[in-house]
């Protein structure tokens, strides 16, 4: 029951992000699931640590000359 309120805790800035700040720049992510979905998600199946990790760096991926295409959370 408190992983659960850790977790929500954790996904709180990346939903203020997603609904707030995103919808004022064009798309831009290279990846599908985008870059702040993907963290969503890793927070969500490894917990706020691993999931974090994971989710920042697929976002220090996410630039010109890196990669592009489907990167789903495993």
């Amino acid at each position: 029951m408190i992983k659960t309120y850790i977790r929500k805790i954790a996904i709180f800035p990346v939903l203020v992000y997603q609904y707030v700040i995103s919808p004022l720049f064009p798309a831009s992510c290279r990846y599908t699931p985008t870059c702040s979905q993907y963290m969503k998600e890793a927070i969500l199946k490894h917990g706020p640590i691993k999931g974090g990790w994971m989710g920042f760096k697929r976002i220090g991926r996410c630039h010109p000359w890196g990669g592009h295409g489907h990167d789903p959370v495993l």
